[in-house]
Formats: C-alpha cells, structure tokens, sequence
C-alpha cells in the first residue's frame, strides 16, 4: 500500500466540484429560514466546516496527498421545503487532482447541517427517520495543461 507517485507530473490547473444534499423536515426548513435554529446560522458554520474539511482531507483520508488549495467555495441552498442542496467548488495548481478535497468539504458540510438541526428531526424515540444524506458526488472535474 502506498499513495500514488505523482513526482514526475507537472503541476497543473485543476478543479472539482462535488453535490449533495440533505433531507430535513419541512418544519426544520421553516425555522432555518427564519433564523430559529438554537445552535446558529447552519449554513455559515457548515461552509466554515467544509473549507476546514478540504484543507485537511489528506489527514482524513489516508493515502490522499496533501495539496496547496488555491480556493475552496461551499454553496448551501434550500432546493425544496424538505432538502438542503451543498455544491462545494475545490481549485489548486497541483500534480494530482482535488476530486476528494470536494467530496470532503460537501460532506462535512452536510453532515454539519444535519448536527446543527439535529434536535429538530430527532422522532419520539430519539431517532431520524426522516433526516437522510444524499446523492453525494463528483458533478465536475476539469484538468488543464499549462503550455
């Protein structure tokens, strides 16, 4: 087992860009649209969390390289009265792509929702049947050769 070796590939424009989103009751849509939600603004400390996660996605996951990120953009929207959409936007000059780096922010920043509204969804019982993440991926992946 080892990362892979990168040392003879230039150092490249790359970008990626990763969605997903989250289910929540329309009750708990209501109250993060109008600013009722007891822990905060979920949407400001998800991107918060998600810029975290890309910059450290090499500690996370283990055999990923360690990148210098040139920018990291998370995006949360309010798609339908049940689901909260995350398109994260990851960009570096480096030898291997960033398609982790997003898929980690996007993550993070779900699973961030999902714990700053967690209260809300939980069921008489203390469990989530409605709360559910989903179709988290890759949506685009661009490389562009220096010449």
């Amino acid at each position: 087992m080892s990362m892979v070796d990168v040392t003879s590939k230039p150092e490249v424009y790359r970008e990626a860009q990763a969605k997903g989103s989250i289910r929540l009751k329309p009750e708990t849509i209501m109250l993060i649209k109008e600013g009722k939600i007891e822990k905060g603004n979920p949407f400001e400390v998800a991107k918060v969390a998600g810029i975290l996660a890309a910059k450290n996605t090499s500690s996370l996951i283990p055999l990923c390289h360690p990148l210098p990120l040139t920018s990291v953009e998370i995006k949360l929207k309010i798609i339908d009265d049940s689901e909260v959409e995350v398109k994260t936007i990851i960009k570096t000059l480096a030898q291997t792509g960033v398609e982790m780096e997003a898929l980690a922010a996007a993550a993070t920043a779900l699973l961030t929702v999902w714990d700053m509204t967690k209260q809300y969804e939980k069921d008489a019982t203390g469990q989530y049947p409605f709360t559910s993440i989903q179709n988290l991926r890759v949506v685009r992946k661009v490389k562009e050769n220096q010449a």
